[in-house]
């Protein structure tokens, strides 16, 4: 075949891989070779789905729901979803207001390559989730990357979002709390970022608040729309089931936003997928209308974990973890490991290397920090138990005392 037969899409080349999937593919890699590996890569709760959950999905297929389904969505699970957003975030919508997508990353997706042209500019706040600017570019535009590091508590400022707009931003993403910081935006805080977007009328609002339930220490969820109402028509809220009730590989989602955005999406989703599959549509209906204790207790699991985990990264020679607000994710600064050899003899010159060190040589892994736009850290997800987690951080301490 020739180069020109195998030419791709511009945008598509020059796209880069997940991250945290490229780290997941090494760890099983590893596996199939003998390692035993703990992993600290991967963003999902380690938790079963609920049983109720999974009975619905079952009783949805013995009932013979196993057909297409509306493309955005079954008018139950959309209307479930309307009282969710009424009820948890103050958001008066409808039914009609609310899309379904196969897993969030399609609401997120669906929304941008609606509306991004080329020239247009999308602001990113770093650290953000790998997918982000990935998405942009995919869609022909540019991301602007706006650096938020420690001394701003991983947060976009008002300033720095001023200085970031032009007449070309499009978009701005939100995304509270945060992959892979664990940042939680205060309602002070959302309403001097809603400040300065009211100046600049043609920006739109990507709020995603997949964490939503994840926040600690009795901090209240705050959404954008909900901050100030005077954005919801330029707001598109996005949310799902993945994180809340485990059902990361269900992949629903779900947004609401303005009919003229939805009614873009819904179109785009119709040539591309279709609807979300009808099973997972039952699944997720049974997650919003159904007992709600599991998102209390898990939350209280991940609290206790995020206390043990702080704890242990700052008591490791050479990391340095501040208290994350929210999700599932440290954020450790790793750079007084840089500049150190390991006993393999590598030379620690980035948070890549070290993410990578770690996996090879004390077989734990993590992703480095750089891909998520901010180094030298690492991203530690303590979706694991107790023990995995003890003997991760074990590990990890063990290697750092090894290095010379």
């Amino acid at each position: 075949m020739t180069a020109e037969q195998q030419r791709l899409n511009v945008n598509l080349a020059n796209a880069q891989p997940s991250a945290t999937y490229r780290m997941m593919d090494r760890v099983a890699a590893r596996r199939a070779a003998g390692a035993k590996i703990i992993s600290l890569s991967a963003g999902e709760p380690d938790f079963d789905t609920p049983s109720h959950i999974c009975e619905a999905a079952i009783g949805a297929i013995r009932s013979g729901h196993t057909r297409y389904t509306q493309v955005a969505g079954l008018r139950a699970l959309r209307e479930a979803i309307a009282e969710k957003f009424k009820s948890e975030n103050g958001l008066d919508v409808s039914w009609q207001d609310t899309i379904v997508c196969s897993g969030g990353k399609q609401v997120i997706y669906n929304a941008l390559a609606a509306t991004l042209n080329g020239g247009d500019e999308v602001i990113v706040p770093a650290p953000y989730w790998v997918s982000y600017p990935e998405m942009v570019q995919l869609c022909g535009a540019t991301p602007v990357v706006v650096r938020c590091g420690a001394d701003v508590g991983f947060k976009l400022t008002p300033s720095a979002l001023s200085n970031a707009i032009t007449p070309q931003t499009r978009w701005l993403i939100l995304n509270s709390p945060s992959n892979p910081t664990g940042a939680v935006y205060s309602q002070a805080e959302l309403s001097g970022l809603a400040e300065v977007l009211l100046a600049h009328p043609h920006i739109l609002v990507l709020s995603d608040d997949i964490y939503e339930h994840l926040t600690f220490d009795g901090a209240k969820f705050h959404t954008m729309a909900q901050v100030e109402p005077r954005l919801k028509d330029r707001t598109l809220t996005m949310n799902g089931v993945s994180k809340a009730y485990a059902m990361t590989g269900w992949r629903i989602g779900f947004g609401t936003g303005p009919a003229w955005l939805l009614e873009a999406m819904e179109k785009l989703q119709g040539q591309q997928t279709s609807g979300a599959s009808s099973i997972s549509q039952h699944a997720a209906l049974a997650a919003l209308e159904g007992p709600q204790d599991f998102i209390h207790d898990s939350k209280a699991v991940f609290q206790a974990r995020r206390d043990m985990m702080v704890d242990l990264l700052n008591n490791t020679p050479g990391l340095s973890c501040a208290v994350p607000g929210g999700a599932f994710y440290a954020f450790a600064s790793c750079k007084g490991l840089l500049g150190k050899t390991t006993p393999g003899g590598t030379l620690l010159r980035t948070d890549e290397d070290v993410a990578l060190a770690l996996l090879e040589e004390a077989n734990v892994a993590v992703v480095h920090g750089s891909a998520f736009g901010l180094g030298p850290y690492i991203r530690i997800a303590y979706a694991l138990d107790n023990e995995s987690l003890r003997k991760a951080c074990e590990a990890i301490r063990q290697y750092c005392l090894s290095l010379s």
